[in-house]
């Protein structure tokens, strides 16, 4: 009797936690945990939609604890075009946030698609290395405008993996409103 109400509550579980994309983890070699998504939308920002979506793009291509979903409604990352003061991000580092790519920017010579990976980033639990080679994406406008590269290093990639392979992103405390530096 104890099995069958065991299995039953497992069962529950299951089919309470599942369309709420949390995933039951049950031990060493136990099946990983589900992909937790975290939305967003680039309706605020129309002029640099594509370049929004291949920054996602480029995270979902280098993690798998995490993926970056476009939706037009619900959305919890949100991004917004400004026309100066520097892209930045509001997050709490755990896939909450808005961000603020300035056109300006892209007007002096900066890669649109690496903003909108970067700030990506900060929402996903990154903080901003303006030291690092072109190489880091985290390194941001450190580089200069000769920069190109939109993608997630290795050591980004993996920083993120560990920070997501539990479902939940970033080391902050819940509710913690953090302004990442300006790209």
């Amino acid at each position: 009797m104890r099995a069958r109400g065991f299995g039953r509550i497992a069962a529950i579980a299951v089919a309470v936690g599942a369309p709420l994309g949390v995933g039951l983890v049950a031990g060493p070699g136990a099946e990983a945990a589900a992909a937790t998504t975290v939305y967003y939308t680039s309706s605020g920002a129309p002029d640099y939609v594509a370049q929004i979506d291949q920054g996602a793009a480029n995270w979902n291509a280098a993690v798998t604890d995490v993926k970056l979903v476009k939706r037009s409604s619900g959305a919890t990352v949100v991004f917004h075009e400004i026309h100066s003061g520097g892209s930045y991000t509001q997050t709490d580092g755990h896939g909450n946030g808005d961000v603020y790519l300035d056109t300006s920017q892209v007007a002096e010579g900066f890669d649109p698609t690496r903003i909108a990976a970067h700030e990506l980033g900060h929402n996903l639990g990154l903080p901003d290395d303006y030291d690092g080679p072109c190489s880091e994406l985290m390194s941001g406008h450190g580089p200069g405008t000769s920069c190109t590269n939109a993608k997630p290093s290795a050591e980004e990639a993996a920083e993120v993996q560990q920070l997501w392979r539990n479902g939940f992103g970033g080391v902050k405390g819940v509710g913690t409103r953090v302004t990442a530096g300006v790209y």
